[in-house]
């Protein structure tokens, strides 16, 4: 083209229509330009608004999270520079803002709530010497292990708080995983005052269990207590977190009730195999799924900070972070955390107890905002 364009301009007698070729040449020239460019830019611009990928932000493992669209934001990808000050707005999913979580609220039926009293137990002797060396956990010499002497005390302060605090009161049932250590830490803090000659009933510990010297409790005037295994601390390898035989734990906590356990030895308990964290989420899951089928509403659970931590990881990931914080983060030693578990699911079938229906006796009550309601659409129907 430019070959035929250069000759046309050296021509010896050029004519009108060489030069109306010649003008027509360069405006197409000129054209082609401009629509080669527009164009690029166009592809590029489809490209990115387009063909960027939508943005999902959230952990798998989180299996609680509430992931909701939240509107379009500015998102700055990598192959923009941070000079550039307009990038590509592109949809992004990710979870609820802590400004969003920190504003929010939630209302729900009373009857689709429960209260749980977590609480971790007190200081054992594999928790002293695991400190001392780690190593020390995969000593036979802490099966099963008791509470220290420190522990105690931390059992009687918090004994008095829950007394104190009126938490005691509200009470239904104590649930409790079927260690020694942590039977110990119900019982003291949750169980009777100490057993005296002439009662009928059975104590919930004899005295001097695990050689404690501490004095019988009594099974009066507290709630019932259930051991459960589910609740249970991480299964396998560490000694201090296998079970005795339940015939042994009778004969010690007479008035707990181990009828939920099938095994009278410990067949969960493996010496090479350690139960994994995602296995304890899901065992965690399914405990708190069958407290929540239960027909009481305020529970104590004593258990381990490793159980507890893991199951509870699965919950709050649709609150601000101070509050996901207050939910998960390891258990102290007698450390009660009381926290409210909520039906959004249908899970539970209880019906309220502290509703009423109203309209008795029956009368008229039609509500005025109703009848405005009613009026306005006649009047739109005239």
């Amino acid at each position: 083209m430019f070959q035929w364009l250069h000759l046309l301009a050296d021509s010896d007698q050029p004519t009108p229509n060489s030069f109306l070729t010649i003008q027509l040449i360069i405006i197409f020239i000129i054209f082609s330009f401009f629509l080669i460019s527009f164009s690029f830019n166009s592809i590029i611009k489809f490209t990115l608004l387009f063909a960027m990928p939508v943005v999902i932000t959230h952990d798998p493992i989180l299996l609680n999270s509430a992931f909701v669209p939240t509107p379009i934001s500015q998102h700055r990808p990598a192959i923009f520079p941070p000079s550039q000050r307009s990038p590509p707005r592109i949809l992004r999913f990710s979870p609820r803002s802590d400004m969003d979580a920190a504003a929010s609220q939630g209302l729900y039926p009373l009857h689709r709530c429960k209260t749980l009293h977590l609480v971790r137990h007190a200081q054992g002797f594999h928790n002293v010497e695991g400190d001392k060396n780690p190593d020390a956990y995969l000593s036979y010499d802490l099966f099963d292990a008791n509470l220290t002497p420190l522990g105690w005390s931390q059992v009687d302060n918090l004994r008095k708080h829950v007394k104190t605090s009126d938490v005691s009161k509200g009470i239904e049932l104590v649930i409790v995983s079927p260690l020694l250590r942590t039977m110990q830490t119900a019982v003291g803090v949750f169980g009777g005052e100490a057993y005296t000659d002439g009662i009928t009933a059975p104590p919930l510990m004899n005295d001097n269990v695990g050689d404690s010297g501490r004095p019988a409790i009594s099974s009066l005037n507290c709630p019932p207590f259930i051991a459960v295994e589910q609740c249970r601390e991480h299964l396998g390898v560490h000694p201090c977190d296998k079970r005795r035989s339940i015939t042994e734990y009778r004969n010690m906590f007479p008035a707990i009730d181990f009828s939920l356990i099938e095994s009278d030895e410990d067949i969960l308990w493996k010496p090479d195999i350690r139960e994994t964290n995602e296995e304890v989420v899901a065992r965690g899951l399914k405990f708190f799924e069958w407290l929540w089928k239960r027909k009481e509403k305020e529970i104590a659970v004593v258990s381990h900070s490793g159980f507890l931590f893991h199951a509870l990881s699965s919950f709050g990931n649709d609150c601000h972070p101070t509050i996901k914080s207050e939910i998960c983060t390891h258990y102290a030693n007698c450390e009660l955390r009381s926290v409210v578990i909520i039906d959004r699911g249908m899970i539970g079938s209880d019906n309220p107890t502290t509703n009423y229906p109203g309209k008795i006796p029956a009368g008229l009550d039609l509500p005025s905002d109703i009848a405005d309601e009613k009026l306005s659409g006649n009047g739109e129907a005239n």
